[in-house]
């Protein structure tokens, strides 16, 4: 895949209090990269940094492009026009891109909001005034969609929406750039992960490799159709037992020990994802 972004050597400082250190990483089109990491850890203050709501301090970003990288943004800090209808919060917007009003309806048929575009934004629920922002993020064709814990607080069916519409926008060709805190979603959504913590990355890279990386345990737990349960450790010496146990059919399922996102970032810290 093409390179659209390559970060080195980020570091950035609030006066005397570092908040991220030496920061390395490279965004590919069609890239869906979860930045990964507790609150705190410095993710939003990256994602300003990458959109130019904050001065680069120190360090090198480079975009790989024929022409300017077009960026879309959904962020918390971002309000709506609370006294104003769905429409006409989008409709606003919609002539400051000078994107065709026929784009707006698209959107809301998308996010499943076309019945409640005359609504005040003020009598919707969290997870509505989240798609709302979600579209207007969408209003113009862009490169590179910044998401800044989208889902955070929301019920799961309303997650589930805000899922569809993130992998329906990765097909049309964007690059999105998801920061959360939440393992499972990173671990559906994302091809990449970054692992931040404390203003640091401590791993990056595709989230099955990471999880297999860090298999220290290696074993495999095993459960018969008695109801027993075997653990056994990876290896040759126990191929034979396995094997025998798979021709009398005595196993219902086989679990191996690879951790979790949540458990690998636990080994590295010391620290849970949520905290």
């Amino acid at each position: 895949m093409a390179v659209l972004i390559e970060v080195n050597n980020l570091s950035f400082s609030f006066g005397e209090k570092q908040i991220l250190k030496d920061i390395s990483l490279t965004v590919e089109k069609e890239d869906i990269i979860g930045l990964l990491g507790p609150s705190g850890a410095g993710k939003t203050t990256l994602v300003n940094i990458l959109t130019g709501q904050l001065k680069l301090q120190n360090g090198v970003i480079k975009t790989f492009h024929n022409r300017n990288l077009i960026s879309g943004i959904m962020m918390d800090s971002f309000g709506l026009y609370d006294r104003l209808t769905v429409w006409d919060n989008l409709k606003i917007f919609a002539d400051i891109y000078q994107v065709p009003h026929s784009r707006i309806e698209t959107l809301l048929n998308r996010a499943e909001l076309i019945n409640d575009k005359k609504t005040i934004v003020n009598h919707l629920s969290k997870g509505m005034r989240n798609r709302v922002n979600f579209c207007r993020a969408l209003l113009k064709d862009m490169d590179i969609l910044y998401l800044d814990e989208p889902t955070s607080g929301l019920d799961p069916a309303t997650t589930d929406k805000i899922h569809k519409l993130i992998e329906e926008e990765r097909k049309t060709g964007t690059t999105i750039f998801l920061t959360t805190h939440n393992m499972h979603e990173a671990e559906k959504l994302c091809n990449k992960i970054i692992l931040l913590n404390e203003g640091t990355v401590i791993e990056q890279g595709i989230p099955e490799e990471i999880c297999m990386k860090y298999n220290i345990e290696n074993t495999l737990e095993l459960v018969l159709k008695n109801g027993e349960k075997h653990i056994l450790q990876n290896n040759k010496e126990n191929a034979a037992i396995l094997f025998e146990m798979m021709k009398d059919e005595k196993i219902i399922s086989i679990h191996s020990s690879e951790p979790d996102l949540e458990k690998v970032f636990l080994y590295l810290t010391g620290r849970k994802l949520n905290e």
